[in-house]
């Protein structure tokens, strides 16, 4: 249920995923986990080898486990368990390909630091970054901002929409980084079809695309912030093809 909470916005877009994203609204709505929800989530093909990755080295057996799942979207310690090889093995395996002549600059990222959650994914495989131009960003900002999960404050409820205070990526042509907090309006349901029905103003949630995924903790608002960081750190300096040049430029 928590996995579907997490991938029902890009699912939405046909991102990734099956095409029936209503059947993932309904069972993160009604917190129904079953053999048709296991079916569904496994067919996501980009979260799923980071999973069964993080479930591997922490000795879980279900890729599907709560904490394993919370770990890629927002990140726990679990993170700090995977082996560097491992790690560095399976995304050749998975994404290799994919990346072509690139990979061994995406490669670089495993150990200067990176772990094996959705900014990753976002950050360094998908080929946003490199697609970045010298001023503002344009569209490809746009899209790595709304792609990674990000944080927000809850400041009014009205129906199925809130206004919340988040960050949103910045680009100054050189360096990605995190901007002041602004006004946003994001969706927590459709038609009264949501997965946090009971927000109020003060509530910290995590968003995906335009969507409130889950209200968090302070102790997940700390993990989300931490590896975020850590990621953008990585894409801007740590890698010797640093910024945009490393990410399938």
């Amino acid at each position: 249920m928590l996995f579907a909470r997490y991938a029902y916005a890009p699912n939405e877009r046909g991102f990734c995923g099956p095409p029936d994203h209503r059947a993932m609204l309904e069972y993160g709505s009604e917190q129904v986990s079953d053999a048709g929800l296991i079916k569904l989530a496994s067919s996501f093909t980009g979260p799923w080898p980071y999973l069964t990755l993080i479930a591997g080295s922490a000795g879980i057996a279900d890729p599907f486990d709560a904490r394993v799942v919370e770990a890629y979207w927002i990140g726990n310690e679990l993170l700090d368990r995977v082996d560097m090889t491992a790690f560095g093995n399976g995304m050749l395996e998975r994404f290799g390909k994919v990346a072509g002549p690139s990979w061994s600059h995406l490669a670089e990222a495993i150990p200067a630091g990176a772990v094996a959650h959705h900014s990753f994914h976002v950050l360094g495989v998908y080929p946003w970054v490199g697609l970045l131009g010298p001023e503002r960003g344009g569209e490809p900002l746009r899209i790595l901002d709304r792609c990674r999960i990000r944080w927000g404050r809850v400041t009014a409820v009205a129906g199925d929409e809130v206004t919340v205070t988040s960050q949103s990526l910045t680009w100054d042509g050189l360096r990605l980084g995190i901007g002041d907090a602004q006004p946003e309006t994001a969706r927590r349901a459709i038609g009264g079809v949501g997965f946090v029905p009971d927000l109020v103003a003060g509530d910290w949630v995590a968003l995906h695309w335009d969507w409130v995924c889950d209200r968090i903790s302070p102790r997940q608002l700390r993990n989300l912030r931490r590896y975020t960081a850590l990621q953008l750190e990585i894409t801007n300096h740590r890698v010797s093809h640093s910024g945009p040049g490393m990410v399938m430029a």
